[in-house]
């Protein structure tokens, strides 16, 4: 992979880090970045070690996480705020990566982490991918 493929990926990537609640699919995507699709995809998970996919939809669970801690939206409304399409899709994915429900997310109380800095607490409220969430012992989410 040269530097220019490398650039080329960021730039897509940071699209999905600012445009995260707009629909997004992968030919879009390979047209910022100037490859074809299945390059795309093959390059960006070579590079940053997950699919396009997956990169995006941590994006919305993160900021999911954020409106669910607010606490003045329900669970639909986050799921259509977050760029997410089937409120399903949205469960389940949510539920792969913090470990829990979002309503379950939603209903408890996040006062722990209410006095860590917003930098500190996004590093450890960041959704874990691949399903790792299982397995994980998160002391501030």
């Amino acid at each position: 992979m040269t530097l220019e493929d490398l650039v080329r990926l960021r730039r897509a990537r940071d699209l999905m880090d600012r445009d995260y609640a707009k629909p997004l699919d992968v030919p879009a995507l390979a047209r910022v970045a100037l490859m074809s699709p299945g390059h795309f995809s093959r390059s960006f998970r070579a590079a940053f070690g997950e699919t396009p996919y997956s990169y995006l939809m941590t994006r919305r669970i993160e900021r999911a996480k954020a409106l669910l801690r607010r606490g003045d939206l329900t669970v639909t409304e986050v799921c259509f705020e977050v760029g997410c399409t089937s409120l399903g899709s949205f469960s389940s994915r949510f539920t792969e990566l913090v470990g829990e429900s979002p309503s379950a997310y939603r209903a408890r109380s996040h006062d722990e982490g209410a006095a860590i800095p917003a930098c500190v607490a996004k590093i450890f409220t960041r959704p874990v991918r691949n399903g790792e969430a299982k397995h994980a012992s998160r002391p501030i989410s």
